[in-house]
């Protein structure tokens, strides 16, 4: 695999108020256009004041002349990210895989980077609007027409592949569904599903016109970075190479493979390799033996291993995980040698503060923030700093067990006074309680 570096992750294209810009002096800079006083928020893109800061390198200056914000950030570069997975928050969610594709898209748009996330629509978004575009994709032997549908939350063009595969098997009914009829068990034709699924996020960026807000407008374009998410996605590097690149389309397109769990590999019987419509030459990336039964017993093919094979980069989500994939045939469920030979990078997964956020979630009993814990703190160290004394107010006999729950009691032995509080089986003086 060829060493890349961050130079090959830059758009070299950028689509500006309709028009597409080339390399050179042709092309619109952000501050042009009004993206240099960008500072990063949850929700996208906002334009800072003519007096705000807008950089914190030593090679920047603010618009006022006063030195740099230590929080602000410079947007220079931003490029073209596709995110791709069978799962996006809030709309369609089983694990972990749906609030990554939730909560990483806005968080990268937000420092200056256009970006799509692609995914199934499964249901009847009320949110999400019909683009009237329609294309003719080829599945095994047979041509499906999919459809697009769109909305714009948090910076973020939220793309939905429209197809009675994803749709009339889920709408309705709980997220267990995406894969399924029951737990445990997949649908007969996911093969074909996420065939489709794959070259439809392919055309996505070329085809959809978007002009969602003011800095950016028009179609992606081909100079873009695909984040493809799990095995559902796994034939995206390859239908990139085999349909597009060789046609001179997707020229500089780079796509990254993220795994979140090893454990589901997208495992098939060799001979529904034809039904992919992929070269020959891709049969060796997919080529797999293992020892099990299911679902044939032999050779089968692989998507997973063909994805680690054929993306330029591979990603996992957190740097042990990284090492616990190569460690072993058991870790890495027999493809640990497989990411060796690709090598893999470990990025810890984020957390999206707005929907986990403790202060307004509608599912945490009592709201809380950081400044109320450290009040709480407060109000318990004042509270038993009052009472560290038995004898104040006549309350020689009060027995801290009946305010600080079962796990406390009040105790005469092993205390100079005669006194000592007892917790979960610890002894404390009363004289020197705190929290």
């Amino acid at each position: 695999m060829a060493t890349l570096t961050a130079s090959h992750f830059v758009s070299r294209t950028s689509h500006v108020n309709g028009t597409q810009g080339s390399s050179g002096s042709e092309t619109k800079s952000l501050a042009q256009i009004g993206l240099r006083s960008q500072r990063a928020t949850h929700n996208g893109l906002r334009r800072l004041s003519a007096r705000t800061i807008v950089g914190r390198s030593k090679g920047y200056k603010s618009e006022n002349g006063k030195g740099l914000a230590s929080g602000a950030i410079v947007c220079r570069s931003g490029m073209n990210l596709v995110f791709v997975g069978c799962e996006v928050g809030p709309w369609s969610k089983t694990g972990g895989l749906g609030d990554v594709l939730g909560g990483l898209p806005p968080a990268m748009a937000a420092r200056g980077h256009r970006v799509m996330s692609v995914s199934p629509r499964y249901d009847q978004y009320k949110d999400a609007w019909d683009t009237c575009v329609l294309v003719e994709i080829q599945v095994g032997d047979r041509i499906e027409t999919v459809r697009f549908f769109h909305c714009y939350k948090r910076g973020v063009d939220r793309v939905f592949v429209d197809h009675p595969w994803f749709l009339e098997k889920v709408w309705g009914k709980t997220g267990s569904k995406i894969y399924g009829p029951r737990a445990g068990v997949d649908y007969i034709d996911n093969q074909m599903r996420f065939s489709l699924f794959c070259q439809a996020v392919l055309e996505a960026p070329r085809i959809l016109n978007l002009n969602s807000n003011k800095y950016f407008s028009g179609p992606y374009g081909e100079d873009v970075v695909f984040i493809a998410n799990d095995w559902h996605t796994a034939l995206l590097p390859c239908y990139l190479k085999s349909m597009y690149q060789s046609s001179g389309i997707y020229r500089n397109a780079k796509v990254v493979f993220c795994i979140h769990n090893i454990a589901y590999q997208g495992r098939f019987a060799f001979s529904d390799f034809a039904s992919l419509n992929l070269p020959d030459r891709f049969k060796g990336s997919f080529d797999f033996m293992d020892g099990y039964k299911k679902p044939v017993k032999g050779r089968k093919i692989n998507w997973m291993k063909a994805a680690i094979l054929e993306s330029d980069r591979v990603v996992t989500v957190s740097p042990y995980y990284a090492q616990e994939l190569v460690s072993g045939e058991a870790k890495g469920v027999e493809l640990d040698k497989t990411i060796r030979k690709a090598t893999i990078t470990g990025i810890v997964n984020g957390m999206d503060v707005q929907e986990w956020n403790p202060s307004t979630d509608k599912y945490v009993g009592i709201h809380y923030n950081a400044a109320t814990v450290s009040s709480l703190r407060f109000f318990f160290f004042s509270f038993f700093s009052f009472f560290k004394s038995p004898n104040i107010y006549g309350c020689r006999n009060l027995n801290f067990g009946s305010l600080l729950g079962d796990g406390c009691k009040t105790s005469t032995e092993g205390s100079s006074s005669g006194r000592s509080w007892v917790a979960r089986g610890q002894e404390y003086p009363t004289d020197r309680l705190y929290w």
